[in-house]
């Protein structure tokens, strides 16, 4: 069947990326779903850093590539062995996970192995690529990578069972696809990689849709919450969302504030420094951000020691979809996780270049692409 999706032709364009366009909107072949595959069309799909980091080169990926990996949609066709049932709701993970390996047993402590390198390839785990289009120079056919196993930036997708988890007719679209990533990610740093403790304090550091997230999540258990960003308007919309303090990263230094828990979620090593020291002595570092493979951070080995400090790396927030989506659904279903305010704005395929710089210039939380 034909699709129409959003292409990365290249990796490393020069922003802004409304002039430079290395993202391009057409048609698309897509083959049908096979073993254990499910054919979903799309309801929304969100903008996030991942994907900025694919297009401005920090995370390499093979191309042309059909971007976007957080997103709901409804099942309209399964493959052979598939256990979904057409027509339900799905949220869509950027991180299939095979339940068979090694990685798999240590319950979402780390990611999948079978899933990570299909993710790296650009493949299904099923193996092979299910998009194609004409490929007007030589004029055959040409092969379209798949983007973490989902490519959601479509109409349509293919994608393996293991990448979603079926949610009620009551969440809406938006909310459901902000479950697949940013809930996942930042709530999962919290709960799954910090879990801190009844009564201590949290502190986040980076306020963009994960961290935001992780300081819904947060404030949703009842914690008292510190939000850190350098964006005037990210702190006013942290307080209005339960943070008991709002302060840029160097006021909190001038400070000294201290937190049991911190999770880093900007991906930077400036972040990452700022967020270590804010962490108590005994407490947890949690680093969820994905900075430039180049980049360094410098921190005392001496205060890992003397002061009893865990430092802890948490991809996709060490979950596990199938048993934590069901968790956040209750949060929010129970008027306790209100997600829809992490919505910045909606958009269309045709608005991504422009999204793209407003994520990259960090005035954006979550742009969602509706359908």
């Amino acid at each position: 069947m034909l699709t129409t999706g959003a292409v990365l032709e290249r990796c490393g364009a020069p922003a802004p990326y409304a002039e430079s366009r290395p993202v391009t909107v057409g048609p698309l072949e897509l083959d049908p779903p096979g073993e254990r595959e499910v054919l979903v069309r799309i309801e929304a799909a969100g903008l996030c850093h991942s994907d900025l980091s694919v297009v401005d080169g920090n995370r390499a990926r093979p191309v042309p590539m059909l971007l976007g990996h957080e997103a709901a949609g409804i099942v309209e066709a399964t493959g052979p062995g598939a256990r979904l049932a057409v027509g339900q709701r799905v949220v869509m993970t950027f991180l299939p996970r095979c339940g068979q390996c090694a990685q798999c047993a240590t319950d979402g402590r780390l990611p999948c192995a079978v899933g990570s390198a299909a993710n790296a390839a650009g493949t299904l785990v099923g193996g092979g690529r299910r998009l194609s289009r004409a490929d007007g120079g030589a004029g055959g056919v040409q092969e379209v990578h798949h983007h973490l196993g989902v490519s959601a930036f479509a109409t349509h997708a293919v994608v393996s069972e293991t990448s979603v988890v079926p949610v009620d007719d009551d969440v809406p679209p938006d909310v459901a696809a902000l479950l697949g990533c940013a809930v996942l990610t930042g709530g999962g740093a919290v709960v799954n990689a910090g879990r801190p403790a009844p009564g201590d304090r949290v502190a986040v550091v980076g306020l963009g849709g994960v961290g935001m997230a992780a300081l819904l999540v947060a404030v949703a258990l009842g914690h008292e919450v510190v939000g850190v960003d350098a964006v005037p308007a990210k702190l006013d919309l942290a307080r209005e969302l339960g943070a008991s303090l709002v302060v840029g990263p160097q006021e909190a230094a001038d400070q000294g504030l201290r937190a049991p828990v911190v999770i880093e979620a900007a991906g930077s090593a400036r972040a990452f420094e700022t967020a270590y020291a804010l962490t108590a002595p005994g407490g947890t570092t949690v680093t969820v951000g994905l900075p430039h493979p180049d980049a360094r951070a410098s921190v005392s080995p001496l205060s890992l020691t003397a002061e009893a400090r865990t430092v802890v790396g948490s991809y996709l927030g060490s979950a596990v979809p199938g048993r934590d989506i069901p968790r956040y659904v209750e949060l929010w279903r129970a008027g306790r996780l209100p997600l829809d305010r992490l919505v910045s704005d909606r958009i269309t395929l045709d608005d991504l270049p422009v999204a793209l710089d407003r994520l990259a210039s960090g005035a954006a939380l979550r742009q969602l692409v509706m359908f």
